[in-house]
């Protein structure tokens, strides 16, 4: 366990660098730097932004949610102690956001809102939703299996959807999930079993219509 010259302690095995460019990043922005907190958008936005996108059961509220997120964030830096990344620290915000934000709406059933524009006046979210960087997983997946597949993460329990998005869509380690959900590792590796499984039945209920063209899970998922 090694500390660096700002108080940083690197617990989690994360390559010396990271952590102290985390720990720079940090006292930059406790410092109140507007180029700190512009570095900080630069980074995390769009990683964010994908990631509550594929957390909500209203996908439309992203945009409002990370919003607060980053709120939270900057309100926060207190807090952070260096003992995992900067990452890490932040999708455990932004994975809380997205279940207090289902909880919310779960109760108030709020009215929803057009994506398209009203009139010339009044601009629908297609108008002012931001153009965000494709990740990984939109880049190895065609248009129609994606849409697939965020359709059916939607209909899965969010327990197990948390845990499938971290690992298959961003790319987290078992560690780092289990650092963001707060949960064991052990856990972990059940929720992705089992979120695996239920994205699985619900893939197979919509492919039903389309299996007289060829169409399978396999296919869809990528897995052989």
């Amino acid at each position: 366990m090694g500390e660096n010259s700002l108080g940083f302690r690197n617990e989690g095995g994360e390559p010396a660098a990271q952590v102290y460019k985390d720990a720079l990043l940090v006292e930059r922005l406790r410092q109140g730097q507007d180029e700190a907190f512009e570095e900080l958008l630069r980074t995390y936005e769009d990683p964010v932004y994908n990631l509550v996108y594929r957390l909500l059961n209203q996908p439309v509220d992203a945009p409002d949610v990370v919003q607060e997120i980053f709120v939270k964030v900057y309100r926060n830096l207190g807090h952070f102690q260096g003992k995992s990344t900067l990452k890490t620290w932040i999708y455990r915000i932004a994975v809380n956001e997205a279940y207090n934000h289902r909880r919310w709406f779960s109760r108030h059933k709020k009215n929803e809102v057009g994506i398209s524009a009203s009139d010339e006046n009044h601009p629908g979210l297609a108008d002012v939703l931001p153009d965000r960087c494709r990740s990984p997983f939109d880049l190895t997946a065609d248009h129609e299996t994606r849409a697939l597949i965020e359709e059916a993460l939607l209909k899965i329990n969010p327990v197990f959807r948390s845990a499938v998005v971290l690992r298959d869509i961003e790319d987290m380690n078992y560690d780092e999930i289990a650092e963001v959900l707060q949960i064991s590792l052990g856990t972990v590796k059940s929720r992705i079993m089992r979120g695996r499984e239920a994205l699985r039945v619900e893939l197979e209920a919509m492919l039903k219509p389309a299996q007289a063209f060829g169409w399978s899970t396999q296919t869809v998922t990528g897995q052989s």
